[in-house]
């Protein structure tokens, strides 16, 4: 039930966004070539494989490998880390480029002010994103101890089958981010 709250939620989000994408073309275009591509590249291949770490650790717990298991829920944790790090990184260039609304925005040549609605979009969900991706990351290394103290065997998982949905609903919430804001006018 909480998986569909946030498919809800995330949904409406990005069908907003494409009405306004379809609204506005020409002007989210513009905003689109402003975003750091290479930035959200990278992030979208930490998240990938802090998916796999995520889905092996699973596997190496039903296998009654806990030991290592915790090594891999740790390895997602910190990539998880590793993703908002980048994030804050590719933040502080946004807020250098004058792209942040309400704190530091400037239109730039040929922009009209509705590219401003493209970047609140784009710090309002990737904000929540890293929220969520941060609330995983603090349950991964709960969960990670736990399984390191036994509390998880081939007998008793499912809490992390859980946690492992919830991983892969973010990443894959980031998955639609990233199609919807980074690639936008680079073909």
């Amino acid at each position: 039930v909480f998986l569909a709250t946030e498919v809800m939620f995330f949904g409406a989000l990005i069908f907003s966004y494409y009405v306004y994408r379809v609204s506005y073309p020409d002007q989210f275009v513009l905003a689109g070539h402003d975003t750091k591509l290479l930035l959200g590249s990278i992030n979208t291949a930490i998240l990938v494989t802090s998916s796999v770490t995520m889905l092996a650790a699973i596997e190496l717990v039903k296998r009654n490998k806990p030991s290592r298991a915790a090594t891999l829920l740790f390895v997602t944790a910190l990539l998880g880390l590793a993703f908002v790090g980048v994030k804050g990184y590719e933040y502080f260039a946004d807020y250098q480029d004058h792209t942040v609304p309400l704190l530091s925005f400037i239109l730039k040549p040929g922009e009209q002010p509705v590219v401003e609605l493209f970047w609140m979009f784009y710090f309002v969900a990737t904000g929540i994103h890293a929220l969520h991706l941060s609330i995983g990351i603090i349950a991964v290394l709960i969960y990670a101890l736990h399984t390191r103290h036994g509390r998880y065997s081939a007998a008793y998982y499912s809490p992390l089958e859980v946690l492992g949905l919830y991983w892969s609903f973010v990443d894959t919430v980031w998955l639609f981010l990233f199609a919807a804001i980074y690639p936008i006018g680079r073909a």
